[in-house]
């Protein structure tokens, strides 16, 4: 507990007075940030823009949103139909970013921002609603703790935080390093569990080009400072996949670390990720085309798609291939007349017959311009 409770002190003491060394130079959206009240832009503490990954009429959660900053501005992104949560354990940074919500709300025209007190690690447990069921039954003895933790196990499953695929887009600056290693997997899924099947991450972090040694970890002000809890690199995307998350990658990567610590490099970098739709897997004749650079890639799902080849697809991946992040490398095919539908069993890399598919729309595929007749 020692570590979490260093967290929350100086997390704490960034509410009231500006802390430099928590956090790493950013190049935010300077038209984002002419709304925002220059306190919370000065104790904000962070590591990257994960706004940038925002779209309109997406509900947004940021964890750990500390003064509020990135929710700010993300909802003026996410247009009329979107929203945006920050969850934050502090009190004190809660109480910075509920501070300017009327005079936001007039600005962007609408209160797009709601907060709430939560643990990053656990978004099904209102903290809020937690501290006012021990107000009104304290904890005093092993009875009344049990009595509390079946309470609070109800109200985590009846009516959790943050629902089940109820977010399109989670979003994080420079937190997940935070918290305890032994909650770390268990946040990952969470973000998995509370994302919707299509959803994205955007998650700006602290990673280590080593693994850290534990005499770093045990240090507190090492610790709140975001540095020796941060994962490896490596260890960071295969978390992610593990949870179930596809298409991760590393969309930012700082050339210079932040520190160096005992000569371990802490760099900043940006993750996102996606979160396929759990549908039966159906082939109905589509297709798919790498185009290279690469002879042939793996998806995280374990299909290989060789350059330049036909790739039979169910009509989820075919989906995932071309409309989501991937969609810049794949040209996809979908034949003149969808069969019917039958279960996928077709091996990795099988590949569809270009007599099944003539007739059909090429998506992914370059027009020409006005000026240009070398395709016409």
């Amino acid at each position: 507990m020692a570590l979490e409770h260093s967290v929350l002190d100086r997390y704490s003491e960034g509410a009231e007075q500006v802390q430099p060394d928590l956090c790493c130079p950013v190049d935010y959206d300077a038209s984002l940030l002419k709304l925002l009240p220059q306190e919370i832009i000065d104790k904000d503490y962070g590591c990257g823009d994960p706004s940038r990954y925002v779209r309109e009429g997406d509900v947004v959660l940021d964890l750990g949103a500390g003064s509020g900053k990135i929710c700010y501005m993300a909802a003026q992104l996410v247009g009329d139909k979107g929203k945006v949560i920050g969850i934050d354990m502090n009190e004190d940074m809660l109480g910075l970013a509920r501070k300017y919500q009327p005079e936001m709300a007039k600005k962007l025209g609408g209160d797009k921002v709601e907060f709430v007190k939560g643990l990053i690690q656990d978004l099904a447990v209102d903290l809020m609603a937690t501290d006012n069921h021990l107000k009104q039954y304290p904890v005093n003895d092993t009875e009344s703790l049990l009595r509390h933790q079946t309470w609070q196990l109800q109200q985590s499953q009846q009516n959790p935080l943050i629902a089940d695929n109820s977010i399109d887009l989670v979003v994080s600056n420079c937190v997940l390093n935070l918290v305890h290693d032994n909650d770390k997997t268990k946040m990952i899924e969470e973000i998995f569990r509370v994302t919707k099947q299509g959803g994205r991450v955007a998650i700006s972090d602290i990673i280590s080009d080593e693994y850290v040694t534990q005499h770093l970890k045990d240090d507190p002000t090492l610790w709140s400072g975001c540095i020796s809890g941060a994962l490896q690199e490596q260890e960071m995307l295969d978390a992610f996949v593990a949870a179930g998350f596809v298409a991760v990658a590393y969309d930012k990567w700082e050339s210079e670390p932040w520190q160096i610590v005992e000569g371990i490099e802490f760099r900043s970098v940006t993750i996102t990720a996606t979160k396929p739709k759990d549908e039966p897997c159906l082939d109905v004749g589509h297709a798919v085309i790498y185009r290279g650079p690469y002879s042939e890639v793996y998806d995280d799902e374990g299909h290989v798609y060789p350059r330049g080849q036909r790739i039979a697809t169910c009509a989820r991946s075919f989906e995932l291939m071309t409309q989501g992040v991937y969609g810049d490398d794949f040209i996809g095919i979908t034949p003149k007349t969808l069969k019917d539908a039958t279960s996928w069993c077709a091996p990795a890399g099988t590949i569809r017959p270009a007599t099944e598919t003539k007739g059909g729309t090429h998506s992914g595929t370059t027009e020409c311009s006005n000026d240009e007749t070398a395709c016409c």
